[in-house]
């Protein structure tokens, strides 16, 4: 392992030494790029024994598409690609714009996929082995110095096997299917999960629905899937917020609930829960909740005190002393 790492930092040296740039990094991974031909989200999910890799390979753009560039990377393909693409150029001209003048193509690994679910994928004959791409439509699987050549046929599998799950579920579910047979030759560090809508709003910051990262970890691909599902618990938390905006307290407890049935440990979950119910004249269950929170964590109850004055927790003087006793 020692000699191959001193080998790619040698390469990568030679290959940059005329520019005195700095050097490209080593994204050797597993990736995958798609589209959810149902609700139109595009996606990019990727691990790799290579820290912080989702800032490296992963790139998207809501109604716009999604890119992996990987292998010996050049990041530019990411900005360059997506903005080629809302041009309104194929993922087949983005392609081949991108390698066209790029003296390392023959290193480098890309796949880039449109919002029509158009996709092209590009495996350099000098990626180090095992190496290769597999696509369809609404989709590509790529990999590089992996421990074996079952890995992309396994990830192509999965994406298939897993169409039911929502699209988030089923890229985590592809990584771990390339991870079963294998993987990566060098083992695991960091996984990434970026979710895109399939359009463009005029509030660009809620474009972007899911991205998660796991930047250094034992098990980067288990942990990005804990992420992943605290990440939905915490949409039935923003769901029930709305529903008290509205006043709509029934749907609200609906979600709250669903979001405590997730992770019934979560000691947030359970507080605004409680605070849900207060506001609702529920004083007794949720002096009941608060009284469990406080005994895990005082600090809770410090935090109630001080809610009446925001105008977050609507409660009579007496109600107040019950739900801070």
């Amino acid at each position: 392992m020692k000699k191959l790492i001193l080998v790619l930092i040698a390469f990568v040296f030679a290959f940059d030494a005329s520019s005195q740039k700095r050097a490209e990094p080593f994204a050797h991974t597993f990736s995958i790029v798609a589209r959810d031909s149902v609700t139109g989200e595009m996606a990019v999910a990727v691990q790799s024994h290579w820290f912080s890799v989702g800032t490296v390979v992963a790139w998207g753009e809501a109604g716009v598409g999604v890119i992996a560039t990987q292998s010996f990377v050049n990041k530019s393909f990411g900005i360059r690609g997506l903005a080629l693409l809302k041009e309104g150029k194929s993922p087949e001209v983005v392609l081949s714009t991108l390698l066209q003048d790029d003296s390392g193509k023959d290193f480098r690994q890309v796949a880039v996929l449109n919002t029509q679910g158009d996709v092209a994928s590009h495996t350099g004959e000098r990626c180090v082995e095992s190496a290769a791409h597999k696509n369809g439509r609404n989709f590509s699987v790529q990999a590089n110095m992996m421990l074996n050549d079952q890995v992309v046929p396994a990830m192509e599998k999965a994406w298939f096997k897993h169409h039911a799950l929502p699209l988030g579920e089923r890229m985590v579910a592809v990584l771990k299917a390339a991870q079963a047979v294998g993987g990566d030759i060098r083992g695991k560090q960091s996984a990434a999960l970026l979710v895109v809508a399939p359009k463009a709003t005029a509030e660009p910051w809620n474009d972007r629905l899911i991205d998660l990262r796991v930047d250094d970890a034992g098990d980067p691909i288990a942990e990005l899937e804990r992420l992943l599902k605290v990440f939905r618990a915490y949409e039935h938390m923003n769901l029930g917020d709305l529903h008290v905006e509205k006043g709509e307290m029934e749907k609200a407890m609906t979600e709250y609930n669903a979001a405590m049935k997730m992770f019934p440990n979560n000691l947030e979950m359970q507080y605004w829960t409680a605070i849900t119910l207060a506001n609702n004249k529920d004083v007794k269950k949720a002096s009941q909740m608060l009284q469990k929170i406080y005994t895990l964590e005082p600090n809770w109850r410090a935090l109630t005190s001080r809610l009446p004055k925001a105008g977050v927790l609507n409660v009579s003087e007496a109600d107040l002393k019950e739900l801070i006793r």
